[in-house]
């Protein structure tokens, strides 16, 4: 699983008890927090994040494709220079070899922080 998957809700993985027991405490805190955040919208908001079993999916999903680059920056604010990720992540068959992020092409600096998204799409059981 990645962290969109798990923020999501969306991990398939259960591993042994003790993974599964620290995923379930995860997801705890998770709906906790997302529903912290449901309390403190609008009644507009409210009503199309409705969710009776309190497990706030869209919500979820939506904060997530908003901030998902504020967390990959953040995740990888204290990657190394020539760290990378755990393949060629970048449009070009590059290395992300700057810091986890691709490089612009046209000025060379990692400018961009371009979030690695080929799993966002897949199907966690293939990936």
């Amino acid at each position: 699983a990645d962290i969109g998957d798990i923020v999501r809700g969306r991990d398939l993985f259960l591993g042994n008890t003790y993974e599964s027991a620290q995923r379930d405490q995860l997801d705890k805190k998770l709906k906790e927090v997302f529903g912290k955040i449901h309390g403190g919208l609008s009644e507009e908001a409210k009503g199309h994040y409705k969710d009776p079993d309190k497990n706030y999916y869209q919500l979820r999903e939506d904060w997530w494709t908003a901030n998902r680059h504020t967390v990959w920056e953040a995740i990888t604010c204290e990657a190394k220079t020539d760290d990378k990720y755990f393949r060629k992540t970048c449009c070009s068959g590059e290395w992300t070899d700057d810091k986890c992020r691709c490089k612009d092409k046209k000025t060379g600096k990692n400018d961009t922080d371009q979030v690695p998204a080929y799993f966002d799409y897949v199907p966690q059981y293939l990936r």
